[in-house]
C-alpha cells in the first residue's frame, strides 16, 4: 500500500504551465499530482520539486532532507529536462563557439546514479520518471525569441536536433533505471502514442498543458498496481 511519497523534479513536477492568456507560468490547478490527490486524499505527499531544476540541484535538495528520506515509501524523480539546456543567448552571440549544455550527459548519469543509490540506502524506494517529448519547433521559437535565430540554428544544424538531444537524455534516464534496477514510470511512451502529442504541450514547446497533465495521471493510475 502506498502510504507516503516525496517528490524531487523541475516544474514539470511542480505542475507549472506556461498560460498562453496571461503570458505567464503559473500553476495548474488540475495537475496531474491534484487529480492523483483526488484519488487517495489519505497518502501524504510531499513535493520538493523546483521550477528550472537540474540533478546537481536536485542533489543538494535531496541532501537537505537526507534524513527525512526513510518516512518515505516511495520517493519519486524526474530530472534532464533542465540538464540538456543551453545558454541560448551566448550561443546566439558566439555561434562558432563550443557551448556545453548545463549538465553534460555523463555528469548527469554518474550524479543520478548516486541520488538512486542515497535514496535507496536511506530506506525509500525510488521512482524514475521519464521526460515527456517536446516539440522542437515550438521551443526553438520559444528560445530564440529576443535573440538572433539565424545564429542559433546555424550552431544547432537543424531544428529537430533539439528533439534527438532531448531524446538522449531521456535515453539516460531509462538506461540508468534498468541499471539500478529502479521503477521507471514511462510517461513519455504515452505521450508518443497519442495521435498528435503536440495538443499534449504548451506554447513553449516543452511544458505539458492540462490534457497532458491528465495524461500523465493516467499513467501514474496504471502504473500503481506494481507500485503497491
Amino acid at each position: 500500500m502506498i502510504d507516503s511519497v516525496c517528490i524531487f523534479g523541475d516544474s514539470i513536477m511542480k505542475g507549472v504551465i506556461f498560460d498562453g492568456i496571461k503570458g505567464k507560468y503559473t500553476y495548474l490547478k488540475n495537475s496531474f499530482l491534484n487529480i492523483l490527490r483526488g484519488y487517495n486524499s489519505s497518502v501524504r505527499v510531499d513535493n520538493f520539486a523546483k521550477f528550472g531544476c537540474t540533478i546537481t540541484v536536485g542533489q543538494k535538495i535531496i541532501e537537505k532532507h537526507a534524513d527525512k528520506l526513510s518516512g518515505y515509501r516511495y520517493t519519486a524523480l524526474e530530472f534532464g529536462g533542465n540538464d540538456c539546456d543551453f545558454d541560448w543567448k551566448k550561443i546566439s552571440e558566439r555561434p562558432d563557439d563550443m557551448h556545453l549544455p548545463k549538465t553534460p550527459l555523463e555528469e548527469f548519469e554518474s550524479l543520478y546514479g548516486r541520488i538512486i543509490d542515497d535514496i535507496s540506502q536511506a530506506g525509500s524506494r525510488p521512482v524514475l520518471f521519464s521526460l515527456p517529448p517536446l516539440s522542437a519547433e515550438r521551443y526553438f521559437a520559444w528560445i530564440s525569441k529576443g535573440l538572433n535565430a539565424e545564429n542559433i540554428l546555424r550552431w544547432l544544424g537543424d531544428v529537430g536536433h533539439i528533439y534527438r538531444w532531448h531524446e538522449m537524455y531521456n535515453n539516460a534516464v531509462l538506461k540508468i533505471a534498468a541499471a539500478k534496477n529502479a521503477m521507471l514510470i514511462d510517461i513519455r511512451e504515452a505521450f508518443l502514442k497519442t495521435r498528435d502529442y503536440m495538443n499534449l504541450l504548451c506554447e513553449d514547446g516543452i511544458h505539458p498543458n492540462e490534457a497532458g497533465h491528465a495524461l500523465i495521471s493516467d499513467v501514474i493510475m496504471k502504473a500503481l498496481p506494481a507500485l503497491t
